[in-house]
């Protein structure tokens, strides 16, 4: 999940268009996001606080885990993150996590 949280914090909507055209997520609804994130916020930290575990939280189910990863704002407030689901056959067969944003939003 982190290596979407770096290009948001760049705000390059761009980069995660890339990473998730495949799930509906392209650049300008990225860009929107970023938008709506930036109005509450001035930054998104990157540093090991954001990348810990205590920022990701990971729902096991069978055949998929359901994922979020908290952004770490500067105010602590941690209400904003990125929803995802992960296809573990899918991550089997490819050798690397294979992802699909669901939702990104402050809770």
């Amino acid at each position: 999940m982190f290596p979407r949280v770096e290009p948001f914090a760049y705000e390059d909507s761009a980069a995660l268009g890339e990473l998730d055209a495949d799930a509906g997520w392209e650049a300008g609804r990225w860009e929107e996001v970023l938008d709506d994130y930036f109005d509450e916020h001035d930054d998104i930290g990157t540093g090991p606080d954001a990348r810990g575990p205590g920022l990701l939280i990971i729902t096991e189910k069978p055949g998929t885990w359901t994922v979020r990863q908290i952004f770490d704002d500067p105010a602590g407030n941690h209400d904003w993150g990125i929803s995802a689901e992960v296809d573990l056959a899918a991550s089997d067969e490819t050798g690397t996590a294979v992802v699909r944003v669901t939702d990104v939003s402050r809770l």
